[in-house]
């Protein structure tokens, strides 16, 4: 079926207390695997880029990746730009075709990212493409994204003031997650959640999951969580198999032999994701 956008399937995982999982893909193998993983189970799924996955590339290969992936696909596909940091790349990406977008405006000012948020609602809108944003500062670093200094949650407060101000569709909440590999387990200030969800009734979104313990993730969604992004876990599954591949048969030259071990790897990876965001069936 064609790309379909975030907005009714974020809308009805707030309705049904489930979330959708959002998968970061880097080439075509992830991709396969991220849809036929979201067939099997009879789920919808997103798929996003990141600006540093943008430039190793471009917008146009991984949105003609998925826009392929999706139109082969029984189930919907999202195509989102994920961490978007700058109006021009939203607008790049809403101009390529993406069917959501998010602008990342958390290491401006308060008002700065109020401003620049409200600037990609008010250009995406009128063609009917959602957009998210984020308000605190999720931890880590994972490629160009740098969770950065100072106080890193989201006040409820704050977001409630943002969402009305901004119009956004969805909101990333800064909750105790991080980007990239943890250290240790990681504190995730679940009743910060709940306080934010009594504020704000648009869908909201955590990042930083992989490493997150899948209890707490269902505990999240629980509270409020309708998206559910992973994406340095989906790394280091292809990895294992690429790994695995060539260990074993080290005189490999054949790309597709080991490209398509590391796509079974992401696909049982997904699977497994898929059903902690309890969005089984409901494609």
């Amino acid at each position: 079926m064609p790309l379909v956008t975030t907005k009714q399937l974020l809308l009805d995982a707030q309705k049904g207390g489930y979330a959708v999982g959002a998968f970061n893909v880097e080439n075509m193998e992830m991709v396969q695997a991220v849809v036929a993983a979201a067939e099997e189970l009879k789920s919808p799924v997103i798929m996003q880029t990141t600006p540093s996955t943008v430039k190793y590339a471009d917008l146009a290969y991984f949105y003609a990746n998925v826009k392929t992936a999706a139109e082969k696909a029984s189930v919907p596909v999202v195509m989102h730009l994920d961490h978007g940091s700058s109006f021009e790349l939203a607008m790049r990406a809403l101009r390529t075709g993406y069917t959501s977008i998010m602008i990342d405006g958390s290491h401006e000012s308060f008002e700065d990212n109020i401003a620049v948020s409200k600037a990609v609602v008010d250009a995406c809108h009128p063609s009917m493409i959602p957009v998210e944003a984020e308000l605190g500062k999720v931890g880590g670093k994972e490629d160009d994204l740098d969770g950065g200094e100072g106080n890193p949650y989201t006040d409820p407060n704050e977001a409630k003031l943002f969402v009305e101000k901004t119009g956004i569709d969805s909101l990333a909440v800064a909750i105790g997650t991080a980007h990239g590999v943890y250290k240790g387990t990681p504190k995730v200030d679940v009743e910060r959640l709940s306080e934010i969800r009594k504020v704000v009734d648009i869908p909201l979104v955590l990042h930083g999951t992989s490493g997150v313990p899948d209890e707490v993730v269902k505990e999240c969604i629980k509270r409020g969580i309708c998206k559910v992004n992973y994406a340095t876990d989906l790394r280091i599954a292809f990895s294992k198999g690429v790994t695995a591949e060539l260990k074993e048969k080290p005189d490999t030259i054949d790309p597709k032999k080991y490209n398509s071990r590391g796509r079974e790897e992401v696909k049982k990876y997904v699977m497994n994701k898929i059903r902690v965001c309890q969005s089984v069936g409901k494609a």
